[in-house]
């Protein structure tokens, strides 16, 4: 069995990154599409999907920061947004 060292490479990160772009896609349908029966259902909707996203969000910088290597096209789109005025300048 491997250690939890070892699970976590490169292609754990884009795993990582695919379900974070997967999260923000759920909440960007939500927010046009989705009917809910009242203002708290949604706020309640959108809190749950925003939590599991920070938890994955926070481990996938995590490891990027340790120095796992990834490729910066594979970043979720919201990574990427945050990065493009930086590569720009």
């Amino acid at each position: 069995m491997k250690s939890s060292s070892q699970a976590h490479g490169k292609y754990f990160l884009r795993s990582l990154h695919q379900e974070i772009d997967l999260y923000d896609r759920k909440l960007a349908y939500m927010a046009k599409y989705e009917v809910f029966a009242s203002p708290a259902d949604r706020e309640l909707a959108e809190k749950k999907l925003l939590a599991k996203r920070a938890t994955l969000e926070k481990e996938a910088r995590e490891l990027a920061a340790a120095g796992i290597e990834f490729n910066p096209a594979e970043l979720p789109r919201s990574f990427r947004a945050a990065t493009l005025p930086a590569e720009h300048a």
